[in-house]
This record gives structure tokens, C-alpha cells and sequence, in this order.
């Protein structure tokens, strides 16, 4: 069998969970050539596990302070070259497409005939699953931006539709260091986070963010390029998570047990339901802006106990590989019956 894996480039956790399943997949016979579109070429990192992987421009959301740019967004979208991209794509190679919200690989896919799996968070919204914020234009594109012939959703709850469970691959915990925070707001201004922080002194936060701040950082707040290594390394050892509400992000605190803060996208209606969800859970805490009187509380508040998440990247191969690929119930129950989830998820 050989496989397109095609994967959206704009947020590191379709990459994150990219990265699962290319190392489940080199266990196998299985050939699979990755594709990224997205992001600019200079900015992926890390990427030595994806072999001689292929690039293009695809399509992206933009951002400025804090929240979706829609005139920046429709601006950077509007050209010929995501329909070029797809004209010229030639996939008579290949048995199957997988996709995790990527659109060059999923158009082409469509208009080739060649059969297309969904494997993204993405795919888990087209089931009734906590939701809000979402406009009509928001359900245009989760159902046209990468169409697929099957869909197959990950979520932290399986919420009694056919979803499996988050892709997760963390360092081991190395004890909850309860006055170290581990900090990632990507949208955010960096100068903004600093002050945010400023006055917790009694804490450490560890930040990470591709830009610096132009203000003078205290003491105890810690800043670093993005560096995955050094992020895991922090995530392990951190007492709690502030972040975006970013799927895979959440996704590693739970396993660990970590607490979770989470400052949405505004204007992503995904990290909105991502929210609703968390929030249905009791999994996180959340603020619409970074308010100093919600991280005040926060802070105080308890850890959470880990969820145990399975190896759900070895579960799928097999299941690839079985070929029955519109029946994957047997694979979500089998999946979900190795997760012992917390009391009040069960209601």
C-alpha cells in the first residue's frame, strides 16, 4: 500500500499528531509520502521524522491580536495557486489519501477518484459535539476547505458518536513544580503576555513564542523560541498550562495532568467549541482576554488526575491496513474501552 498523508501546516498540532503516526507507520510496510501546506517553508521545524516530504502553499488563516484577521485571511487565500496546486497534483501512484485538514491533497483526492480519510480534530465536528460560535461560513468550510470520502474525528470525549480518542506522545511526568508555568499564546503579542505575567512574581513561567518582546521581561518570566525538545521537557515538569485552546495543546496537558488556562482564538470557531467542550468537562479554566484576575484564581486552583490516553496512531495502522475503512466503530469502542476517564466525564 502507499499512502499521501497530507497534513495543514498553519497550527503544530496537525503536525503534532503528524508525527504519531509517522512513526506508527515506519513499523510497517506501509510507503506514505507526507505533504505540509500552509506555512512558509522556513518556518517548520523538526521535521526529520516526515523523511523527503513535499510543500506547498495551500491555504491559511491570518491572525493579529489575538483573534482571526478575515480581510488578512481572504487577502492571502485569493490567488490561483491553490487551484494550480490541485490541477497539477498527480496521484495515480498512490492507493490512498490520508488528509488531517490539508486541502491540495483532499481537492485532488476528489477530483481523482482516489479514496480520502479524514484523520483530524476537524473531522470530529460534524458530529453534535460541543459547539459554539460557529457561523455559517464556519460550517462551509469544515465541510468544503478538505473534503474527504470518510471522516474520522479524534476528541478528549467520545461524547456516544464513532470518534477516537486524542493522538498524544509526551515526555513522562516529571512531578507537578507547582510555582512553574508553562506559557504558549502564538496570536498573542508578546509584549502583552509579559505584562500579563508581570506581576505573578511568586511564580516561574516559562514562555514560548516566535517573536520577543520589546519590553524589558522580569525575573521570573522566561522566554524561548519555539524549541520542541525544551517545550516537552517544560511540559512534563510544569505545574499548569496557559495556552490557546489548540487541540493537541489540551490534549498533552490531560495526559499529564496538568491544569489548563486557555485564552481561545477569537474569531476560530474551533478553538471556541474546543472551549465548550473543556468547559462541559470541567477540564480547563477560560478567559476572552488576558485577564490578571482570572490567572489570580487559576493559579490556585488543583491539578487534575491524568487520562491515560492509548497508542492511538499503532491502533490506526492496523486498521489501515485492514482495508475495511467504512467501518471503524469496532476501532473507536476498542480504543475508548483503554481509557479510564473521570467520573464526571461518564455523566
Amino acid at each position: 500500500m502507499k499512502i499521501l498523508y497530507g497534513v495543514q501546516g498553519t497550527g503544530n498540532g496537525h503536525i503534532s499528531r503528524a508525527r504519531v503516526m509517522a512513526k506508527s507507520l515506519s513499523k510497517t510496510d506501509i510507503e506514505v509520502d507526507f505533504l505540509f501546506s500552509g506555512r512558509e517553508e522556513h518556518q517548520y521545524f523538526d521535521m526529520d521524522c516526515f523523511g523527503d516530504f513535499q510543500l506547498r502553499k495551500g491555504m491559511s488563516f491570518m491572525t493579529e491580536g489575538g483573534r482571526v484577521n478575515l480581510p488578512k485571511t481572504i487577502r492571502r487565500n485569493l490567488s490561483t495557486s491553490i487551484f494550480s496546486e490541485v490541477q497539477h497534483m498527480d496521484l495515480s501512484d498512490y492507493d490512498l489519501v490520508i488528509n488531517d485538514f490539508e486541502p491540495v491533497t483532499a481537492w485532488a483526492a476528489k477530483k481523482q477518484g482516489v479514496t480520502s480519510i479524514s484523520i483530524s480534530h476537524q473531522a470530529a465536528l460534524q458530529y453534535p459535539v460541543p459547539k459554539q460560535g460557529m457561523s455559517w461560513l464556519d460550517e462551509r468550510l469544515l465541510n468544503n476547505f478538505a473534503p474527504t470520502d470518510i471522516k474520522l474525528g479524534c476528541h478528549w470525549h467520545h461524547f456516544g458518536f464513532p470518534i477516537i480518542p486524542p493522538f498524544v506522545e509526551v515526555e513522562p511526568n516529571c512531578g507537578d513544580h507547582h510555582h512553574q508555568i508553562l506559557v504558549y499564546l502564538p496570536f498573542e503579542s508578546p509584549d502583552e503576555i509579559a505584562r500579563f505575567l508581570a506581576p505573578f512574581n511568586q511564580y516561574q513561567f516559562f514562555v514560548y513564542h516566535a517573536a520577543e518582546p520589546n519590553i524589558a521581561l522580569a525575573d521570573h518570566i522566561n522566554w524561548f523560541g519555539f524549541n520542541r525538545t525544551g517545550f516537552k521537557a517544560h511540559m512534563s515538569q510544569c505545574g499548569g498550562v496557559i495556552g490557546n485552546a489548540g487541540f493537541e495543546l489540551a490534549s498533552e496537558a490531560m495526559t499529564l495532568g496538568k491544569k489548563l488556562l486557555v485564552k481561545p482564538l477569537l474569531g476560530q470557531f474551533e478553538q471556541s467549541s474546543n472551549v465548550a467542550a473543556l468547559e462541559l468537562l470541567a477540564a480547563a479554566q477560560s478567559m476572552d482576554t488576558l485577564d490578571g484576575s482570572v490567572l489570580k484564581r487559576w493559579l490556585k486552583s488543583a491539578s487534575p488526575k491524568p487520562i491515560l490516553y492509548p497508542q492511538v496512531g499503532d491502533a490506526l495502522v492496523k486498521w489501515l491496513k485492514q482495508g475495511d475503512w467504512h467501518q471503524h466503530q469496532m476501532l473507536c469502542n476498542d480504543l475508548w474501552s483503554q481509557v479510564e476517564l473521570p467520573d464526571n466525564w461518564r455523566k
